[in-house]
């Protein structure tokens, strides 16, 4: 009897101490930080995996650089604009041939940049806003079910931006020389793109 006593308040011990952890104030902060953290990480991750996205971001910053007074400008609308298209795919709002419209980006970005060709500034900036609204919209509907959306978002924000600045270094640094490199890269992206489409 008095082992079976024992082993009934040990049990009970257990309980309640299990009750207070579930209740103790903070781990509710604890798992929504881990949450949060988990969710910008695949945001972030999400252009670097794909190599279409990857492709189109860091060409479209060599392009820039190597024929825009501006170089910021054409990646700052392809940014503004690929938050616009991850709210729509976020939405559920349809576009079509979101696919196809990211192949294409990349055929088109690949050629600009392997012929070094010079649009106007704004005619540069509309060009990759357009393409953006697709990447965006891809972003935004590949949300994993599991992810909170905002940190997803300032996630594969700054992925962006990053890839952005990675080939906008790369096309200044490209500016007096090495002319042959980003021809052969964009011919390369310009490729990838055009085997998307046949695909």
């Amino acid at each position: 009897m008095h082992r079976s006593h024992i082993a009934r308040a040990a049990a009970l011990l257990a309980l309640m101490a299990a009750s207070a952890a579930q209740a103790h104030p903070g781990h509710e902060h604890i798992a929504e930080a881990a949450g949060w953290a988990t969710s910008a990480t695949d945001g972030f991750m999400h252009p670097l995996t794909g190599a279409d996205h990857l492709c189109a971001m860091i060409v479209l910053g060599v392009w820039s650089a190597m024929t825009s007074r501006r170089v910021w400008l054409a990646p700052l609308a392809f940014a503004s604009v690929l938050l616009l298209g991850a709210l729509l795919g976020l939405a559920r709002v349809p576009l079509p041939a979101v696919e196809p419209m990211i192949a294409a980006s990349l055929l088109v970005l690949g050629l600009l940049t392997a012929t070094r060709a010079r649009l106007p500034e704004v005619a540069g900036a509309l060009v990759a806003g357009v393409f953006a609204l697709f990447h965006g919209h891809a972003h935004g509907y590949e949300l994993p079910e599991t992810a909170l959306a905002l940190p997803y978002i300032a996630g594969f924000m700054v992925a962006t931006i990053s890839l952005h600045c990675v080939g906008i270094a790369g096309g200044l640094a490209l500016r007096r020389g090495g002319a042959w490199l980003p021809r052969v890269a964009g011919l390369g992206v310009a490729a990838y793109g055009l085997l998307l489409l046949a695909a």
